[in-house]
């Protein structure tokens, strides 16, 4: 600990006693994550458990001009919960609690610290549910702050979609409540909107006002395997073109499909796959499926779920997708890739990049959220092998490169954190500069999980 940062530990370890951690195990914890990036830990960790609290640390570290770096589960894939200029960790998970449901509204209340998992289990006997799916057991202020998606995008839209309103507290400690629980409004700027997406560094999200959705009466699931990936994409995008009441529509390649086998000890077939679930009513579910099976004439193979059971299993093996895909090279993390590209660019983008993984020497799985045009390669190299370390970052750069010029965008779900800025510039252009100044003019002092998506 340097001198200039006694005073405030001072201050937190009266305040917080043994909630404030400076052990080596604290700050590696709070400066790791399950990002690729190299860890950089918080000079300390305070594990807070109301709002108010949160709301005191923030005005000690303004007053001493401390960074701080909120974490919520640490599933962050881009270095959002790292802290290269050291400072404050602000551990939220024990802010957990469902504050209410409103059933007949078809919302709820909850702390940050809340899972979706969590919620969805409480929500379990209302007939409600909340619908964004991802793969990682994350917080819902952490979903909310890097506007997470999920497999269930094409149908529900993602966090943007979804919170109604929040509790911010900003730099200064001041405590701000923004939006409602009306499903509309045009009174003033919408600074919900704002802080959705912003990644802790405009302010602290620590509570959530949420949209549900009610559980379909049917739902169907379906796999399908076909001989080239540009027949499944294409498949995709006749399948959205057609209005079809569609929920999840995934894709794996080849290489992923092996690596499912591997590690699910499965046998399935070792062909670009869609993982395709349809929910409504029961009449409109059946219809669409026969559709569905219409579009794919050229699959090599299509398999309906024989019951709910047999849908859960597929399911399952999709979910398993990361896990299996870096357990071909164990102890290896990798890059996961996550660019969004416009629908009718989805064949294209795919099919040429994977041109430029063939001519490298690295194992890239590609596995994607199609139905919005979401996908990931997640890129198996060695950190400590020069070449390797070279043709990863020269798959990621041209695959991000590829998205912006067709339309899209360089992270569709994972968010910018530490290893997407770079990308900004050529995305954004000039907002850049408005965002910047958003910044200064929120976070004067520059205290806000700072170095996170724009340098200022």
């Amino acid at each position: 600990m340097s001198d200039a940062l006694a005073p405030l530990f001072d201050a937190l370890k009266a305040e917080f006693a043994d909630r404030f951690l400076t052990s080596n195990a604290a700050r590696e914890h709070h400066g790791s994550g399950e990002s690729h990036l190299p860890a950089a830990w918080p000079d300390a960790v305070v594990m807070v458990e109301t709002t108010e609290e949160v709301a005191t640390v923030l005005r000690a570290c303004t007053a001493h001009r401390v960074s701080v770096i909120p974490f919520g589960a640490g599933s962050s894939l881009e270095g959002q919960i790292h802290a290269p200029l050291g400072g404050i960790s602000i551990d939220m998970s024990a802010m957990n609690a469902i504050l209410s449901v409103r059933e007949e509204d078809m919302d709820c209340t909850v702390q940050c610290g809340v899972t979706r998992q969590d919620l969805n289990e409480h929500l379990r006997a209302t007939g409600l549910f909340f619908p964004v799916d991802l793969g990682a057991h994350a917080t819902l202020g952490g979903m909310a702050a890097t506007r997470a998606s999920g497999t269930t995008a094409v149908r529900f839209g993602s966090m943007r979609d979804l919170v109604l309103g929040m509790t911010v507290v900003m730099p200064d400690g001041e405590i701000m409540h923004t939006g409602g629980r009306a499903r509309k409004s045009s009174a003033g700027y919408d600074l919900t909107r704002l802080m959705v997406g912003s990644e802790g560094t405009l302010g602290i999200i620590t509570e959530l006002s949420l949209r549900l959705a009610g559980i379909p009466e049917a739902s169907q699931t379906a796999m399908c395997s076909f001989e080239t990936i540009d027949d499944a994409t294409e498949t995709v995008v006749m399948a959205l073109q057609c209005g079809l009441a569609l929920n999840r529509i995934e894709l794996a390649d080849t290489v992923q499909m092996h690596a499912i086998n591997r590690y699910s000890k499965t046998d399935l077939p070792e062909y670009p796959t869609l993982w395709i679930e349809l929910t409504g009513n029961a009449v409109t579910v059946e219809n669409d499926m026969d559709i569905l099976e219409g579009l794919a004439d050229n699959a090599r193979q299509f398999e309906r779920a024989a019951n709910a059971d047999d849908a859960a299993r597929i399911w399952r093996i999709r979910h398993s997708a990361l896990y299996a895909a870096r357990a071909l090279r164990p102890g290896i993390k990798g890059i996961s890739t996550d660019v969004c590209v416009p629908i009718s660019q989805l064949p294209a983008c795919i099919s040429q990049i994977q041109a430029v993984i063939a001519t490298t020497s690295i194992i890239a799985p590609l596995i994607g959220h199609v139905g919005d045009g979401n996908f990931h390669l997640v890129l198996l190299y060695d950190p400590e092998d020069a070449t390797e370390v070279r043709e990863a970052q020269h798959i990621s750069k041209t695959l991000v490169t590829m998205a912006i010029e067709m339309g899209g965008t360089c992270t569709g779900e994972h968010g910018v954190g530490l290893g997407k800025k770079a990308y900004l510039q050529a995305e954004h252009g000039s907002a850049l500069g408005v965002m910047r100044r958003i910044k200064r003019a929120l976070d004067p002092d520059n205290i806000m999980n700072p170095s996170k998506i724009f340098d200022l």
